[in-house]
């Protein structure tokens, strides 16, 4: 069977709405751990909350369909640009994960239930612990920079393939367009 030219369908609708909902999700977690306790501010962590879960098994989905699913041949090129790639894009998927579970962790250290979309809790993997809170929230910290850095570094390789090597590439990924014409 031929390598396909671009991603399905069903990756590419996965990769942009999980960007939104990341980009939705770090926006949120930017705003409201500096404003001052109240309704607004619970919203916005709820939301956050929903954000998270939602990503998790969105990320879970794509996994499976990005193992089921024929892609795209790597791009080819100097040898560090090919590793930084695969590297970046493994580093993307174990944060899409880690991320959101590192967040669920800490909420349930700290005492609180993750209600998804305010219709159901989600089970809770241990009883509150205070002295696990800093810790998680910490690690939930530095995990959502790295995700920050790690997509920064997707968008500029994107970036650089689309204006300075002008290989299409980013083609690959864009709804209705199809990279292999002209």
């Amino acid at each position: 069977m031929a390598t396909p030219s671009r991603y399905s369908p069903v990756m590419i609708a996965l990769h942009w709405l999980m960007a939104l909902l990341i980009i939705g999700a770090f926006t949120l977690g930017f705003i409201m751990t500096d404003m001052r306790i109240s309704p607004t501010k619970l919203q916005f962590y709820a939301w956050h909350k929903w954000l998270g879960v939602t990503v998790l098994g969105l990320a879970a989905f794509r996994l499976i369909s990005r193992l089921l699913s024929q892609v795209p041949a790597p791009v080819a090129g100097p040898a560090w640009q090919e590793k930084l790639a695969a590297g970046t894009h493994l580093a993307l998927y174990v944060l899409m994960f880690a991320v959101p579970v590192s967040g669920y962790l800490h909420t349930y250290a700290a005492g609180y239930p993750v209600v998804y979309l305010g219709i159901f809790e989600l089970p809770a993997p241990f009883p509150p612990q205070p002295e696990w809170k800093h810790t998680l929230e910490e690690i939930h910290e530095v995990l959502s920079k790295l995700m920050l850095v790690t997509l920064l570094m997707h968008i500029a390789g994107a970036i650089k393939h689309q204006v300075i090597d002008k290989d299409r590439i980013f083609l690959r990924m864009m709804p209705g367009t199809q990279s292999d014409k002209e």
